[in-house]
């Protein structure tokens, strides 16, 4: 079976560390703990990675964040993914930092980035993790908050956070949505 998984973020040092940039971040420390490497192809970084009989491919959108449909729907029909075996990995203010909700549909909550790819995809069914990054911000604040960088002194915790959500990614792979949205979701 294949899977691809779609971390959402921004390209750029500026924004290598950025809350805004979870998804990526997620990627890249499955790609460092499985050994891994992402090359950079049309679109996206992309790598891809066999676990448990899975064919996984992830990507990790060039397109900046409030076009990341234009990826994805790219690379589901390259690689002939169903939706079904898509998962969106992206940033939650509405969520504590580093907790982890998984779901098989839902609205773009006001995300640029899932507003982009239910417009390409046509619906707001599929598999979504947002990854809580907290709402420490004054209002009006938001854009300026989601495109800082996480505390120098929350990074150790950040890791165990990271692991976490790639864990869960490879529960999606492996054991399906129900059983990964039992185990993960907190």
């Amino acid at each position: 079976m294949k899977y691809l998984i779609v971390g959402l973020g921004n390209i750029g040092p500026e924004y290598a560390l950025t809350r805004h940039n979870i998804g990526f971040m997620v990627l890249d420390r499955l790609a460092a703990q499985h050994d891994f490497k992402f090359t950079m192809q049309k679109l996206a970084y992309t790598a891809e990675f066999k676990h448990k009989g899975r064919q996984i491919y992830f990507i990790k959108p060039t397109t900046y964040m409030n076009l990341s449909g234009k990826a994805l729907r790219y690379y589901m029909d390259a690689f002939k993914v169903p939706l079904e075996n898509v998962m969106v990995i992206t940033d939650e203010i509405q969520l504590p930092q580093g907790k982890i909700r998984i779901k098989p549909k839902g609205s773009n909550g006001g995300h640029n980035g899932l507003r982009n790819i239910e417009e390409l995809l046509g619906t707001q069914e599929y598999v979504r993790m947002r990854f809580g990054v907290g709402s420490d911000f004054p209002r009006g604040q938001q854009v300026r908050y989601v495109l800082s960088n996480f505390p120098e002194d929350s990074f150790e915790e950040l890791l165990i956070d990271l692991d976490r959500a790639g864990d869960a990614v490879l529960s999606f792979c492996t054991l399906g949505i129900q059983n990964t949205m039992n185990n993960f979701n907190q």
